[in-house]
């Protein structure tokens, strides 16, 4: 199954109340009204694309190590996977399927890290529940997701939803000021030129892992030209 088969499915049974946790229908307008003007705000499309030169950069990863960039593009490509953190479902299904292609990525000559506001600690857990094999790296206060131009601020009315469903950002990143990354996925180019890039203000939305291969396979056929 694609993975947004599985994200579809999971939100029917979200909205429609089979889950353990059942949103109200108020709840849900408020999801629903907050995706809709991160969409119309146009954002998104403002975003780094392909062709741009990708920012640098240097952040810890799960067990506090600093992860540079540069140093791994060193070695070939690098796909670089944002995500909102270890309390989002959708999130957790992105992460499995990217572990699920990591050896077809790697087979390619590619490494893949992940990058969420969470904290170190945090991304131990994504890691630890999602059987996990790359590197999760905290990028605190989505500082370099602002690089990319994919960090938002939550709107108040959100935050306050939030704070009912338990996803109490400020612990969760160790950061008070209410900011994410829209999920998006890059993959940069050993020069550091973005190759690929796919931003979705809309969480529920999210790139088949397969979709990448033939953008490693033409950096591949380049490399050899």
């Amino acid at each position: 199954m694609k993975l947004q088969d599985q994200l579809d499915a999971f939100r029917t049974d979200f909205e429609s109340g089979r889950l353990s946790f059942k949103p109200t229908q108020a709840q849900l307008g408020i999801i629903h009204r907050a995706t809709a003007e991160l969409i119309e705000s146009g954002q998104a499309g403002r975003a780094l694309k392909a062709a741009d030169i990708a920012p640098q950069f240097q952040l810890k990863d799960a067990n506090e190590r600093l992860v540079s960039s540069s140093e791994l593009l060193a070695d070939g490509p690098l796909i670089v996977s944002f995500y909102r953190g270890v309390w989002c479902p959708y999130c957790n299904m992105d992460l499995k399927a990217l572990e699920a292609a990591r050896p077809e990525f790697e087979t390619r000559g590619a490494q893949l890290v992940a990058i969420s506001p969470q904290t170190p600690s945090n991304s131990r857990k994504s890691q630890r529940d999602n059987g996990l094999s790359f590197p999760i790296l905290s990028d605190t206060n989505s500082d370099v997701a602002a690089a990319f131009g994919i960090r938002f601020h939550l709107p108040d009315y959100l935050v306050e939803l939030y704070k009912a469903f338990g996803n109490d950002l400020p612990v969760i990143n160790d950061d008070a000021s209410w900011v994410l990354p829209m999920p998006a996925r890059y993959v940069i180019g050993t020069g550091g030129v973005i190759a690929y890039a796919e931003v979705n203000p809309d969480y529920t939305r999210r790139p088949d892992p397969s979709e990448l291969l033939p953008v490693l396979d033409q950096l591949r056929t380049t490399k050899a030209a």
